[in-house]
């Protein structure tokens, strides 16, 4: 074909492309507590319930209670094997051997997606391992997000797991040994933004108090919920709409349970001055120092009482109106904005952040003059 060079291109119409859709994120709910605390009992209602929800449960732990377990496998052959079962009610249960974010986002993608999952832990699970995968996912581009971790405790047991030396678990870091006994009850009770006191028909009030108690002493910060046969008022704030991990409320410790109730796990409270907003770096330094090393700086720490820290929430105010919020999980943690305290109701206004622990060896650290210190000083 013969082109002449003088005359102008013709002009052609570019194909035009649909406009991305917005991504959609759907929140990833974790359940975890002790086999028979009613986790599957739970899961079960869930899916067997007319609430018009379309509801993924992936199931990781298996009995022989119900029919809807003995239908699924987790493996063939030595292979990896993902099944569903349609429910009946617009909800998924499958199960499935890998709970990482990989594996969940190829079962969406595969069957379509949902209003919101549910991820059943194994009885012996350490929700502080799992946590951190759904959570720090979103420069990935993740389809899911975390929402929040339930944990369900069986109130005629729980106390006796806490204190039953079987029930021990190395934490993260080996301390050798030294310290009080770490159950998976105090881990799965410390790491929870909710937690379903089960079975409570089965105790005296007294007895029941004192598990609340005892949990809270743990746990100052989780919203509790009393249960009889894992039987929820409703779905939303008990295990749906959590926004634990992308909203801080207000940091209220006061009145939940005395730290000498347990003395393996507690929650500490401290009181975070008004800031400058020069300071974030060095609160930023004294956080990794914290979380990454186990060290309060300025305060001698007993090597056999070494602190290790399993979550992390804050609140910090700057005077130039600036509200930052701070979530912790383990060794990870972020720094995002808040609402600006200009936004917020006249009742809502404090000079003053606030900074909550939850670990082990928590209790006898001076942690508040550590971070004003870091704050006035370089560290």
């Amino acid at each position: 074909m013969d082109f002449d060079e003088d005359v102008p291109p013709e002009l052609v119409q570019a194909e035009t492309r649909p406009e991305e859709e917005p991504l959609v994120k759907v929140p990833i709910t974790i359940v975890t507590g002790y086999l028979g605390a009613g986790k599957t009992t739970l899961l079960n209602y869930i899916l067997t319930a007319r609430h018009g929800k379309r509801i993924a449960v992936i199931m990781n732990e298996f009995g022989d209670s119900l029919d809807i377990e003995k239908s699924l496998t987790v493996s063939k052959g030595g292979e990896q094997v993902e099944e569903w079962l349609d429910v009946g009610n617009g909800c998924i249960c499958c199960s499935v051997k890998d709970s990482g974010v990989n594996a969940i986002e190829s079962l969406m993608e595969r069957k379509g997606v949902f209003d919101y999952i549910l991820l059943e832990t194994t009885g012996l699970a350490d929700p502080g391992n799992l946590a951190p995968l759904f959570w720090v996912d979103d420069g990935l581009g993740s389809t899911i997000y975390l929402d929040g971790i339930v944990t369900l405790v069986d109130a005629k047991n729980i106390l006796r797991s806490l204190d039953d030396p079987s029930g021990k678990i190395e934490s993260h870091e080996d301390h050798d040994g030294h310290g009080p006994l770490m159950t998976t009850a105090h881990v799965q009770i410390s790491h929870a933004d909710v937690i379903v006191i089960n079975k409570s028909d089965l105790v005296e009030p007294v007895e029941l108090e004192n598990v609340k108690a005892r949990i809270q002493a743990i746990n100052g910060l989780a919203k509790i919920h009393i249960t009889k046969q894992s039987v929820v008022p409703q779905l939303e704030g008990f295990l749906l709409d959590l926004h634990a991990y992308d909203q801080v409320e207000a940091l209220d410790t006061a009145g939940k349970g005395h730290s000498h109730l347990d003395p393996t796990i507690s929650t500490v409270s401290i009181t975070v001055p008004l800031l400058d907003p020069g300071h974030l770096e060095q609160i930023d330094r004294w956080l990794r120092l914290l979380l990454w090393e186990g060290q309060v700086p300025g305060e001698n720490i007993d090597p056999a009482n070494a602190i290790e820290i399993h979550r992390l929430k804050s609140r910090l105010v700057f005077n130039n109106g600036d509200v930052k919020m701070v979530q912790g999980v383990r060794e990870v943690f972020e720094i995002f904005d808040g609402e600006p305290a200009s936004n917020q109701h006249d009742d809502e206004l404090s000079p003053a952040g606030k900074l909550v622990l939850i670990g082990r060896g928590v209790q006898g650290t001076n942690f508040e003059r550590s971070l004003l210190n870091a704050i006035c000083n370089s560290i």
